[in-house]
Parts: structure tokens; C-alpha cells; sequence
């Protein structure tokens, strides 16, 4: 049996119907402990603003509780929308991480903002800036103001300054796969909502990686949507909450994340499946033997260096168990 690359769990701290923000939180902060004791390698959450589904919208003090709360494992942004942030406010942020959580924060760096216009302006207070096509200098410098500096900076990130916090590239097309080759730093593909240009990124990233002096080799982590129980039917069942929440995004309709169904056939229309569907093309749902598996299969089509698993179950104790069932298959 082929052994897996390391796996990592990627958070949206989902809001689920009869809950509250709170309670997503408090979930959140309970599979970070989890997810330190069954060694999966990172727990990043993501930046998403305006959406009454998901609780990470303050992702740097998130993380911040989330490293608090966990002893071994890497806490960070997968990702932070960088066009929605001064560089400088970033680097203090996460600079302040690195010295409390010395070895353990990851910064992931998205060019999307992960939001809607009327939120972006609210965000930024005006969209008169270059916003998304500043995003390559932003990040230069942002590394810049983490990187060692000279002390005669006009301008340093203090803390910060010479933390030098690992910056990964996200994306979902080929633009971010480009610009991790080019300026040599790992890239994770956002292939848990998006995996249509899934090979063809990785491709570019390999074949064009530009060796730097912190990564002298190509390093991709690919993202996927996981749900494991006992039983592929089980499974299926679970799934069905991530399937409404698509079929949701689908129609321009933002919520919690709703319980699961018996049946998604009265719920759409055979368009709407196929888009769901094609948008939840790289998801893996079924009982560990069906997961272990399609996992290897994954793995040898992308060669992939790590998986980041997303599992959008609608209670928390199942959500827990599905990710005590992935770990045991490593």
C-alpha cells in the first residue's frame, strides 16, 4: 500500500444552521486540539468577509487562538486576501504570531478579496487602487518586511522584522501557479472549489520554478473536499450538506451550512447538478477503504507534496470523526 503524502486540515470554521458564531468558533478551536494529537501537519483557516456561513473573517486573531490552543501543529492562512491589506499590516500581524508561536505559523497569500464589491469598498474604503494587479509587488513587499532588514528602514514591521514567516502562493487558476514558480515559493491549488485547471497548474509551476534560497525545489500542496465514514453511503449522506452549500453559491445565495438530505434530486435542476458538481469534482466521500483508495489515486495523478482537506459536515461530532478516520489511513 502506497504511502500518502502529509495531510493537513484547511478550516472555514462553517456556520451551521442552529448554531451560532460562537459555537463555530468553539468548533473551531476543539479540531485544532484534535487535529494536534492525530499529527496532521498544518490548520489553516481562510479569509472570507460578509458571509453569515463562515466564522474566519478575523483570520489572523483566529489563528492566533488556534496556535493558544494547540501544542505542536502549524496554524495559518490558507489564506489571507491580500489585496483587502496594507503589506505592512500583514507583516505586523503575522510577525506577532511568529514570535509568540515561534516555528508554527504559515502565512498563505491569496489574490482574490473573498468578498463582494459593496464589502471590498468597506474593507478598503476605496477601490481607486490597482488592487488585484498590485498583488505581485505586494507580496515582494510583504516578504521584504519580514526578511532580516536593515535597521535603518524608514519603514520596518516591528514585530516582524526578520521572522521571516514561510509565505505560501494560493490559487485557482493558473496566474497564482505562474507567480509561485516565478518568485520561487510553494503554492497550494485551491482545487476543493475550483479544480478545473488543476494539472495544468501544477504543471506550469513545475516545468517554470525559478529555484530561491528558502526553496530550492518546486513544493505544491493540493486542496480537496473529504468526507469519511463509516460507510460510503453514510458519507454520501454527509456530503450532502457541502453539496446544498455549492448549490447555494451556485444561485448567488450565501448561508449556514444546512443539515443533510436524504435526497439532492428535488433540490436541483440537472444544470445546477452539473455545475455542483463540477465544482466538487475533486472531493473524496466514503468509508475509509473507498477514501484510502482514491487518496493514492489522487496522489499519484498530481504528486502532490501535501493534501489539505476541507470536510464540510453539518455536526461537529461527525465532522470530528470523519478526520479521526482520515488520520488512521496515513
Amino acid at each position: 500500500m502506497s504511502a500518502l503524502p502529509p495531510l493537513s486540515i484547511l478550516d472555514l470554521a462553517p456556520v451551521v444552521e442552529g448554531a451560532t458564531t460562537r459555537d463555530a468558533l468553539l468548533n473551531s478551536l476543539d479540531l485544532v486540539r484534535l487535529a494536534d494529537e492525530l499529527g496532521y501537519t498544518r490548520y489553516w483557516v481562510a479569509e472570507h468577509h460578509n458571509m453569515e456561513g463562515v466564522a474566519s473573517s478575523a483570520t489572523a486573531v483566529l489563528i492566533g487562538q488556534l496556535a493558544a490552543a494547540s501544542k505542536r501543529i502549524r496554524v495559518g492562512a490558507g489564506g489571507i486576501m491580500l489585496p483587502n491589506h496594507a503589506p505592512l499590516t500583514i507583516a505586523e500581524q503575522f510577525g506577532t504570531l511568529a514570535e509568540l508561536f515561534p516555528g508554527r505559523i504559515d502565512l498563505g497569500l491569496g489574490r482574490a478579496p473573498g468578498t463582494d464589491r459593496p464589502t471590498m469598498r468597506a474593507l478598503r474604503r476605496s477601490l481607486e487602487s490597482t488592487g488585484e494587479d498590485a498583488f505581485p509587488n505586494d507580496v515582494l513587499e510583504l516578504q521584504a518586511y519580514l526578511a532580516p532588514g536593515a535597521d535603518n528602514a524608514a519603514v520596518r514591521a516591528v514585530p516582524g522584522q526578520g521572522t521571516e514567516v514561510p509565505i505560501w502562493l494560493l490559487g485557482s487558476s493558473l496566474y497564482g501557479a505562474q507567480l509561485a514558480a516565478y518568485l520561487g515559493l510553494p503554492f497550494a491549488f485551491a482545487s476543493h472549489f475550483a479544480p478545473e485547471m488543476l494539472m495544468q497548474a501544477l504543471q506550469i509551476y513545475r516545468t517554470t520554478y525559478k529555484p530561491s534560497i528558502r526553496h530550492p525545489r518546486p513544493h505544491a500542496m493540493v486542496g480537496l473536499n473529504v468526507v469519511v465514514a463509516p460507510t460510503d453511503e453514510e458519507a454520501r449522506l454527509l456530503f450532502t450538506s457541502a453539496q446544498q452549500r455549492f448549490l447555494g453559491m451556485v444561485r448567488g445565495q450565501r448561508g449556514k451550512l444546512p443539515p443533510p438530505v436524504a435526497s439532492m434530486e428535488t433540490l436541483w435542476n440537472p444544470m445546477e447538478e452539473a455545475q455542483v458538481q463540477r465544482m466538487l469534482s475533486e472531493s473524496i466521500v466514503g468509508s475509509p477503504q473507498t477514501v484510502r483508495a482514491r487518496l493514492a489515486a489522487t496522489h499519484e495523478r498530481t504528486q502532490a507534496d501535501e493534501l489539505i482537506v476541507a470536510c464540510a459536515v453539518h455536526d461537529h461530532a461527525l465532522r470530528r470523526h470523519s478526520y479521526e478516520l482520515l488520520a488512521s489511513l496515513t
